[in-house]
Order: C-alpha cells, then sequence, then structure tokens
C-alpha cells in the first residue's frame, strides 16, 4: 500500500503563495490518482484538486479554480499542489490522498491518506 506525507504548509500572509508537496512511498504511485483535500475549523473534509498520475488529466473544484495548480513529478514520486493568491478563507488542514484509477471526488473512494499539512493565512 502507498503512504504519502505531506509538507509545505506554514503561516503566510494574504496575497502570498505556498506550494504543498505530498511525497509517496511503499509503492509507485503509477495506476492510481493522488487528490488533495482540505478541512476548515468546524467545516467538513472538501475536494480540492486530483491527479492522474499516469496521465495528463486534472480536476478542480469550483473555489479552487485559477489560483491553484495541481502537479507532479514523477521522478521524485511528488505531487504537489501549488497555491497563489492566498486568502483568509484558504486557511486548513491540507491532505493528499490515493484511489484507483477511474474514481471520483467522493472521499470514501480514497483508501490512504497522509496526516496533513497546516496551512493559516493571518495578517
Amino acid at each position: 500500500q502507498v503512504q504519502l506525507v505531506e509538507s509545505g504548509g506554514g503561516l503566510v500572509q494574504p496575497g502570498g503563495s505556498l506550494r504543498l508537496a505530498c511525497a509517496g512511498s511503499g509503492r509507485p504511485l503509477s495506476n492510481i490518482i493522488i487528490g488533495w483535500f482540505r478541512q476548515a475549523p468546524g467545516k467538513e473534509r472538501e475536494f480540492v484538486a486530483r491527479l492522474t498520475w499516469a496521465g495528463v488529466r486534472t480536476d478542480y473544484a469550483d473555489s479552487a479554480k485559477g489560483r491553484f495548480t495541481i502537479s507532479k513529478d514523477i521522478y521524485k514520486n511528488t505531487v504537489y499542489l501549488q497555491i497563489n493568491d492566498l486568502t483568509f478563507e484558504d486557511t486548513a488542514v491540507y491532505y493528499c490522498a490515493a484511489a484507483r484509477t477511474g474514481s471520483s471526488r467522493k472521499l470514501e473512494d480514497y483508501t490512504a491518506w497522509g496526516q496533513g499539512t497546516q496551512v493559516t493565512v493571518s495578517s
């Protein structure tokens, strides 16, 4: 089973940028989907973006379109989430997770999860 570890979170001022990383180990990321999710205080975990490792397709939540970019580095076995022009509403714990190719945006389709990385946007 693949293991995932997130990194790159931190405290950022509004308008700043962060690049989150999701490093995979234990199993090659081939034939899976990597999704990014976030959970803000008092809210349910929500889908942000996903990427098909073996392909070129990407998918974004409406709230993530424009400012968020998901990408991969196959040689580092890592998926990234670039977040630009951060706002207070982006404050959340960000998680990456793995699902089989063909899975949806639904949380229940993802069977391997990282522990999350905290993104805090504050002035």
